[in-house]
């Protein structure tokens, strides 16, 4: 039987095992919702998903508790996504689990989640002798969120995405604070800031922003929320690149961080973490 969102852990009682248990991860399959986007084949994008662990904590040969922020780079191609309660739920079965070392948690990590997302993760540790040396920052981009639009329609609405096919192509990077979207299964609101960048037919700025606050009342997950964004700007926009970037806050310890492009500059996106966050 195939994994649904509905038969997730998501919006149901469950008891925080503290003993080592994999079995917890409860993978769903992306192509459900990529169907809906018709999407088959080839992918139109590349990307990966972002995912910070902030409360990680597990115990040393000696019993010492230990705590570290897990960072796990998941691709975009692998076949699942994996839900975030089930994931907050295996984390914690590390709370009483004794390892030799923190590689031997990063191994564990890097071995359970390849399997629950279908293909190879990357997982790195910041230890707490590092936490001083993390930094925050925000998207860089023309905030979108300076335009006073008025607002009637809280889903997306593709056909309100306009461009200037008649004039000369710019590349340019947008920005906006404003995204909000609710979880597919309990409606809780999931908040974050999307940074667009593109090189094509000038998008129309208002437009944009109206169309992005149109996820407001919209229940998707955030990986699907950024597929979403990016092939409804790329059918109706026809930029000839495109990337679209979502960081979103924090919920149960784990922040979620989609990234899609359809060009290489070579560098992944930059993690670093924004004031919401």
């Amino acid at each position: 039987m195939t994994n649904t969102a509905d038969l997730s852990p998501l919006g149901k009682s469950a008891a925080y095992r503290s003993d080592y248990a994999p079995e917890l991860l409860f993978p769903i399959p992306r192509q459900g919702k990529r169907d809906e986007l018709l999407l088959s084949g080839t992918l139109p994008f590349f990307g990966v998903d972002i995912w910070n662990a902030y409360e990680l904590s597990w115990l040393n040969s000696r019993g010492k508790p230990q705590v570290a922020i897990a960072r796990v780079t998941a691709p975009a191609d692998s076949p699942n996504i994996v839900e975030s309660k089930s994931f907050k739920l295996y984390l914690n079965s590390f709370n009483q689990t004794r390892l030799a070392d923190p590689e031997a948690l990063r191994a564990l990590l890097q071995q359970d989640l390849s399997l629950g997302f279908g293909a190879p993760v990357q997982v790195a540790l910041t230890l707490q002798e590092e936490f001083g040396r993390l930094k925050m920052a925000e998207l860089d981009g023309v905030l979108l969120d300076r335009l006073d639009v008025e607002i009637d329609s809280y889903t997306p609405a593709p056909q309100l995405l306009r461009a200037a096919h008649d004039e000369a192509p710019v590349e340019e990077t947008l920005v906006s604070h404003l995204l909000k979207s609710n979880c597919l299964v309990t409606g809780q609101p999931d908040w974050g800031s999307v940074q667009i960048q593109y090189a094509g037919p000038q998008i129309d700025q208002e437009s944009l922003l109206k169309y992005l606050i149109g996820f407001r009342e919209h229940n998707e997950f955030h990986e699907q929320c950024v597929e979403r964004i990016f092939v409804d700007i790329l059918r109706q926009c026809a930029p000839q690149r495109l990337a679209v970037y979502a960081r979103y806050t924090r919920r149960g310890g784990l922040d979620i961080n989609p990234w899609r492009s359809n060009f290489s500059t070579g560098q992944p996106p930059s993690n670093l973490r924004g004031a919401r966050q």
